[in-house]
């Protein structure tokens, strides 16, 4: 475990942290005047590591070579030049700290750091960290590399959790939650929707699964995966008769048949290292999926097809009325998506140069 200290007088400005993966939805933008919740868990922290805020530079002033450098293979719109490997945690882990009234970003419903660092250093008035809780944005503090180190805490070591704990005692993602609304005339709200987490996740995946088709057609198992991809890949890529087959794959799970050309895997929570399997289904693609997004969708939730008669089952959700369903189908994170496409080196190929036009001229 670390403590994150001030360079200019060394003060601590948090409580103990275990290292964890990002999450990620760490830089999802969300619907339109959402409350979203915390991003990481008490007591942890995740290292971003691309910039993040300004300033910017359009992509017409970075030199190929130096985009190439920083993983990026195609164009975007700019690109940050602030300083890589932020420290991120949740707001209830900061001490020491007080906010820079001055340095409130946009301030629609919260602070969006648009404006640098505005949180300093009780002790010395350095400026440390952004405190992130804009509305549509995840909350968050970010701590700033070029003034915040962090320090091992003597004698504490949080162990990594093995494959089989996590498949054992892992924590599921549900695919729907209720979306919080900050307060209007009526006071506060909610909805209920796809989770913004799922969405983040098929964007990441989503990009993956159309580098891995080679231009060919895919096929997704049924279920609430063709949900959650099948549309938008039958969208992007062309019918064919050649068909790329896409399996789950993972700890608990049986092998996948040797023909199967693309695996959908888990990626450890603590290590961010995906799952990679053994024997002849190594070759395969693998392409991530966050922890409890996987164990959903191999092990889904039970549910009941009909209205129950007699005693109330133990697995019926006690709701009355009971909780909508979205009003749409599935959509992938799009921002998510083009991020993870651009960071891919096949996203030069030839056959993916039309489709990736069409997503910047939003088609």
């Amino acid at each position: 475990m670390f403590v994150f200290v001030c360079t200019g007088c060394g003060a601590e400005l948090t409580t103990p942290l275990s290292q964890v993966a990002l999450p990620v939805h760490a830089r999802q933008q969300y619907g339109n005047g959402a409350q979203l919740p915390v991003l990481m868990e008490p007591g942890t922290f995740a290292v971003d590591p691309d910039p993040w805020g300004g300033p910017w530079r359009p992509w017409d002033e970075i030199d190929p070579g130096e985009a190439e450098a920083r993983g990026i293979y195609a164009p975007v719109h700019a690109l940050s030049d602030g300083t890589p490997g932020a420290s991120v945690i949740a707001p209830g882990d900061i001490r020491g700290t007080r906010l820079i009234p001055e340095k409130r970003g946009g301030a629609c419903c919260g602070l969006d750091g648009a404006d640098g660092p505005n949180m300093a250093c009780e002790a010395c008035d350095l400026p440390v960290a952004t405190r992130v809780d804009d509305c549509s944005l995840w909350q968050m503090v970010r701590l700033d590399p070029d003034v915040v180190h962090r320090v091992p805490v003597d004698g504490v070591h949080a162990a990594s959790l093995s494959w089989t704990e996590l498949a054992e005692k892992g924590e599921k993602t549900p695919p729907f939650e209720p979306i919080a609304t900050w307060g209007g005339r009526l006071g506060p709200n909610h909805y209920w929707s796809w989770s913004p987490r799922w969405e983040a996740a098929a964007g990441q995946a989503l990009a993956h699964l159309l580098v891995a088709s080679q231009g060919q057609s895919v096929k997704v198992p049924d279920g609430l995966a063709a949900d959650v991809f099948q549309r938008e890949l039958d969208t992007l890529l062309p019918a064919g008769t050649q068909e790329r087959r896409v399996a789950l794959a993972g700890p608990g799970q049986p092998s996948p048949d040797a023909g199967v050309d693309i695996l959908l895997v888990p990626v450890h929570p603590q290590t961010g290292r995906m799952w990679t399997p053994a024997g002849p289904t190594a070759p395969a693609y693998l392409v991530p999926l966050p922890l409890g997004v996987w164990l959903w969708l191999v092990s889904p939730e039970p549910g009941l097809p009909v209205p129950a008669s007699g005693r109330t089952a133990r697995d019926v959700l006690r709701d009355d009325p009971p909780p909508l369903l979205p009003h749409h189908l599935f959509r992938a994170d799009r921002a998510r998506f083009r991020h993870t496409l651009v960071r891919l080196p096949a996203v030069r190929s030839p056959w993916l140069r039309p489709i990736l036009e069409n997503l910047t001229r939003g088609a």
